[in-house]
């Protein structure tokens, strides 16, 4: 079983092993057909994605902040993260049946 952090940033990662994360494996992109039964995805992906990870039996754990707009857009550091309560929070994503788009919404 394998444990990936789907991240570009640096501070992420190291905000990961300060909270005890010492054996994931950082990725920049993550195909999900490389996810198997058991595995852990870490990051902040796409719905679709991770409704994917999770038909697979993988567990998909969203890294979460309570980010401000003026910290959007920008390199973030591990006390980055501290400052806007950064957390590791699991969900389970499926999609819904009859996937066809509403009237309503058109």
């Amino acid at each position: 079983m394998t444990t990936y952090l789907v991240t570009r940033h640096s501070g992420a990662l190291d905000w990961l092993r300060a909270q005890g994360f010492t054996d994931v494996v950082p990725v920049p992109h993550l195909d999900p057909a490389q996810v198997t039964a058991g595995d852990s995805v870490v990051g902040t992906l796409p719905v679709h994605l991770a409704a994917e990870i999770c038909a697979r039996g993988g567990r998909y754990y969203h890294l979460s902040l309570d980010l401000p707009p003026q910290a959007r857009g920008r390199e973030l550091s591990a006390a980055d993260l501290d400052r806007y309560a950064a957390r590791v929070e699991q969900y389970r994503v499926h999609a819904a049946a009859g996937t066809a788009v509403p009237e309503a919404l058109l």
